[in-house]
């Protein structure tokens, strides 16, 4: 152990293992069935573009973790997962897209072998990738287990990164800082906006020196003039035009791991009130990041940066931020603690967030952000080095 091209050491694993059976053992479970692809990963280092079909990880209080999923994948399982290939398990063709089976049967199946047909299973049940037809085919299956939600309690012990973890969002951060740089400079008017991501994807993926890109998590967001105003759009085939803003939210990927980074490019003069906003916006990470030290909680980072903001007579409501690391797509964020005044979550170093005040207007969107790990002592150290600021090109 590890076998095959997992990207982790013995240690890391064990220690990964070690969390998630003390949780579980806190929850009363005999075993979870993990069907997040980042969770997945996390556990045993599987890694390929197969969550589209049903697939997972069963974990138990001892032994090695077991991958289940489809045949023709249980070969990339092998290929990137560190268990022995007596726990890697595939399902026949004829389950996938079936309207007359489903693979839950195949998969209840594995659990009555482990003799766990009448213990108590957890499972995923708010996961983008466990659907309501595989809960029902499952309970089912299986009517003597009470299967119920574990849903986070893989991502929870996810939180805190460890050492290594933290080499490959340095790496991932390398990459954000070249993506960026790369928008900053292309962007003109006349420029094509699906044009300016190809660049940005190229080099991306390229990556930097001997630190290879990953595919991302979300898509490069490249919105400009009204468009900027919604938080989610992506890009589309219109050129940039002088008097609007852009701002990218893009991230570099290093074997799966996020370091998130958004600037913003003004072409032209900028109105008042948008440099107004940028003063307030850059007092108010400053005010935030001093507030991000261990010890303290979540809260404390969102309401640093609200409170300036009311100051600047903006107001600014809403989650400021979330935990980020090893992600699948739809989405970079861990789906744990958040950076918003109701979230109580105490900081402890090792943790790293996307630190997103953004702030988006009638006619235009201000996104400044950082990715920051929390420290043993001080303040949180931002991971990429791009000046903060609104980009002005005349």
């Amino acid at each position: 152990m590890p076998q095959g091209h997992a990207p982790f050491s013995e240690m890391e694993y064990d220690r990964r293992l070690a969390l998630t059976r003390e949780a579980m053992q806190r929850a009363g479970l005999d075993a979870i069935f993990v069907t997040d692809p980042s969770n997945q990963a996390w556990l045993t280092g599987y890694d390929g573009w197969s969550f589209y079909v049903h697939q997972g990880v069963i974990i138990q209080m001892e032994g090695e973790p077991i991958w289940w999923g489809r045949n023709m994948d249980a070969v990339g399982a092998a290929r990137t997962c560190w268990m022995s290939e007596d726990n890697i398990h595939g399902y026949s063709d004829h389950f996938v897209q079936s309207t007359l089976q489903h693979p839950m049967e195949d998969l209840a199946g594995h659990f009555r072998d482990l003799g766990l047909e009448t213990s108590r299973i957890g499972v995923e049940m708010e996961n983008y990738y466990y659907s309501a037809k595989a809960h029902e085919v499952l309970c089912a299956e299986l009517p003597e287990a009470t299967i119920m939600d574990a849903m986070s309690l893989v991502n929870w012990q996810r939180l805190i990164k460890s050492e290594e973890e933290v080499v490959f969002i340095r790496n991932a951060a390398r990459i954000s800082e070249k993506i960026l740089g790369i928008a900053i400079e292309k962007a003109a008017p006349g420029v094509r906006k699906n044009e300016l991501v190809a660049e940005i994807f190229h080099a991306g993926i390229t990556g930097v020196d001997d630190i290879w890109g990953d595919y991302p998590a979300i898509v490069p967001l490249t919105p400009s003039g009204l468009d900027a105003t919604a938080a989610h759009l992506t890009w589309n085939g219109d050129p940039m035009r002088e008097g609007e803003a852009t701002f990218f939210e893009l991230s570099g990927c290093y074997r799966r791991y996020h370091a998130p980074l958004c600037r913003t490019v003004y072409l032209g003069t900028p109105p008042q009130a948008l440099l107004d906003a940028e003063k307030a916006q850059l007092e108010g990470i400053e005010a935030g990041v001093e507030a991000a030290r261990a010890g303290n909680r979540t809260c404390d980072i969102a309401n640093a940066f609200i409170d300036v903001c009311q100051k600047h007579g903006i107001e600014r409501n809403g989650r400021c931020g979330y935990p980020i690391g090893l992600s699948y797509p739809p989405d970079w964020g861990e789906r744990t603690a958040s950076i918003r005044s109701e979230d109580m979550t105490v900081l402890q170093p090792g943790m790293t967030f996307h630190f997103m005040p953004a702030l988006w207007m009638d006619s235009w969107g201000l996104e400044t952000t950082e990715t920051i790990l929390i420290t043993e002592d001080g303040v949180a150290e931002t991971l990429c080095n791009v000046e903060r600021k609104l980009f002005v090109k005349d």
